[in-house]
């Protein structure tokens, strides 16, 4: 399930100068607005909460999880450069699992990572605030990737309909609208975080059994998805 060429391709393309810098521009600045917020107002709890979950869970994750998630096969659909990948003996959704994973560990490294510096500059973890997002980052990481990867492989356009995802429904409609919480990946992650952190400051509009369930389905359901596609690709090519 899990092919080491395939997934040394794709972390080249993630990872090349342009999108390396793109990646890393949102957590230097989540990074930075954390030291002038320390230095603005010291160590306060309810601080460290808002700015990591508003702009670290609700902003800067779901948009890395565009990055990676569309990054990681959506240029080779768009340039036909998928045609000599799907050309080698490999299972299709060998080559979805791996590009996921790839996905996966790229969004975890350049979000999760700079949430818990950025929550240990904020209040050195009190109230385990910066342990419970940088755990709710990992698990968005996981569902954002699995996303974006399907987006990547049925439009041409992932990247604007997922930065409209990322910015309009997670970063607005997730956080204001009561009805869109419960089909937000924000609002799964952080019924997890809430799990963690206890207390008030970290909290959730779903219940912990229904936001793993949740998570669960839409990453199979995602991936599975994602390599049907695939394959379908490959029987146009070959028609």
């Amino acid at each position: 399930m899990y092919d080491p060429t395939v997934a040394r391709l794709t972390y080249r393309a993630l990872l090349g100068r342009r999108r390396a810098l793109i990646l890393g521009a949102l957590p230097v600045l989540l990074i930075v607005i954390a030291v002038i917020v320390r230095g603005l107002v010291g160590a306060d709890d309810q601080t460290t909460a808002d700015l990591l979950g508003g702009l670290a869970l609700a902003t800067m994750v779901p948009i890395i999880g565009v990055i990676a998630g569309t990054g990681a096969i959506g240029p080779e659909i768009d340039d036909g450069s998928v045609v000599y990948l799907l050309s080698k003996p490999i299972k299709r959704p060998t080559i979805i699992f791996t590009k996921l994973i790839v996905a996966v560990a790229v969004t975890m490294v350049f979000s999760a990572v700079p949430t818990l510096i950025a929550g240990l500059i904020l209040n050195g973890n009190g109230q385990q605030i910066a342990v419970a997002y940088t755990v709710a980052a990992l698990v968005a990481s996981i569902a954002y990737a699995a996303l974006f990867l399907l987006l990547g492989t049925v439009s041409r356009h992932a990247v604007v309909f997922g930065l409209v995802y990322a910015l309009v429904w997670e970063a607005l409609f997730g956080s204001l609208v009561a009805g869109a919480r419960t089909l937000s990946v924000q609002q799964w992650s952080l019924a997890v975080a809430h799990k963690v952190a206890g207390g008030d400051l970290v909290t959730s509009d779903v219940g912990l059994p229904t936001a793993t369930v949740l998570l669960v389905v839409v990453t199979v359901l995602a991936t599975w998805y994602a390599g049907q596609k695939l394959r379908s690709l490959t029987l146009a090519g070959e028609e």
